[in-house]
């Protein structure tokens, strides 16, 4: 039986299940001469580039939802206890 590739490319996502070393994991996420997305180094697709400050920009978004969501009230708290009247036709 053939040995399978550990790494390449499969419908232009790149792939790679080698295993990590300490080193490779912390180069992959600092990459100042690449864009904002690079290469994960383990499993598919790609992951953020923490050298580019686009990056930053879609954490910090992504933080201020997340902190949105957990911080803003119950939806039903303003719900007035009223009936409500629906007409069907």
């Amino acid at each position: 039986m053939a040995d399978k590739p550990q790494s390449g490319e499969l419908f232009g996502v790149p792939y790679n299940f080698e295993r990590p070393s300490i080193g490779r994991m912390l180069s992959s996420y600092w990459r100042p001469d690449e864009g904002m997305l690079v290469e994960k180094p383990f499993g598919i697709g790609y992951t953020l580039n923490l050298a580019n400050w686009r990056s930053w920009v879609v954490l910090a978004i992504a933080g201020a939802l997340v902190y949105q969501e957990r911080s803003g009230s119950d939806p039903d708290e303003f719900a007035e206890d009223e009936p409500v009247e629906v007409i069907v036709d």
